[in-house]
């Protein structure tokens, strides 16, 4: 007995999911582009410096913002916890640099005050953060 012969259907290429993996790549690479910004977190307006240079290592970010607010590493601190803050995260680091990121209508005192407080820490570099000009 004879069956009778089915057509061929031509061969097709499904590109749905070519389209969706492709968004998908694409979502990845735009979230994590978001990432690779030197976000520091909180706004501050940095004074204009000519000769402001990259530090080539990974500093503990001090912040002191327009209202004399005083954050270590994203984390708000008063000036007596300041010393404490920074030591535990200067923990293992062979050369410690600290870098004040002041806001520039913040008082000249204001900033001293902080220097002189975190100069207290034993072999501790400071740094002052500025935007080039």
């Amino acid at each position: 007995m004879r069956l009778p012969d089915e057509p061929e259907t031509p061969p097709q290429i499904n590109i749905v999911p070519m389209i969706d993996v492709v968004f998908a790549v694409l979502a990845f690479f735009l979230l994590s582009s978001l990432f690779l910004t030197d976000s520091q977190g909180l706004t501050v307006s940095l004074p204009a410096a000519q000769t402001a240079t990259p530090q080539p290592q990974q500093p503990v970010t001090v912040t002191l913002d327009a209202r004399g607010q005083l954050t270590v590493a994203d984390q708000p601190v008063t000036v007596e916890q300041l010393l404490p803050a920074v030591q535990a995260l200067l923990v293992d680091r062979g050369n410690p640099l600290v870098l004040i990121r002041a806001d520039q209508t913040i008082s000249h005192g204001q900033v001293v005050a902080v220097m002189d407080r975190l100069r207290a820490l034993p072999g501790v570099q400071l740094a002052i953060a500025t935007q080039p000009q």
